[in-house]
């Protein structure tokens, strides 16, 4: 396996050297009972939300992702990394830093860690600005917010600042 390949970091240079070529990304939002995700395009212009999948035990997770991989010809994976509002990372970064290893390593893609601070409302915000109601809100808010975190990395990675 190329060593590139299973690379986790919260680096975006290191990251953009791990994939010289480009290519589909992958965003992921992981909550305790639901992951959302995103997609973003091969020249890294656009992230896309896409669906909501029920958490459940890793091997199940990571069928469902596999899938999408193939599917959409992924060459990457962005996870949202909950930091602290002052920067610090608590349990539930930890636990996004273990997934994010653990996939890497089953995916064989490497997996960029990003800052989530202000994703979810940020995405609330944008949905509340396109008229969206309440319920449909509530059912697509952690799929946007895979988006808003998949955006800000694509935008450092196209060179948009780091």
């Amino acid at each position: 396996m190329d060593e590139r390949a299973s690379i986790v970091t919260d680096n975006a240079l290191t990251y953009g050297d791990a994939l010289p070529e480009g290519g589909a990304l992958l965003g992921l939002d992981l909550g305790t009972k639901t992951i959302g995700v995103a997609t973003c395009d091969a020249g890294w212009r656009f992230a896309t939300a896409g669906k909501t999948i029920s958490r459940s035990k890793f091997a199940k997770d990571c069928t469902v992702l596999r899938a999408l991989v193939q599917e959409r010809s992924i060459r990457g994976v962005v996870i949202g990394l909950p930091r602290n509002m002052d920067g610090t990372e608590g349990p539930r970064a930890q636990a996004s830093r273990a997934y994010a290893k653990n996939l890497a390593k089953a995916l064989e893609l490497p997996v960029l860690l990003w800052d989530e601070r202000w994703s979810t409302s940020s995405a609330e915000a944008a949905m509340i600005g396109q008229d969206m109601s309440r319920a449909k809100r509530a059912r697509k808010i952690d799929s946007h917010a895979a988006a808003v975190i998949l955006q800000g990395a694509i935008d450092a990675l196209a060179g948009g600042g780091l």
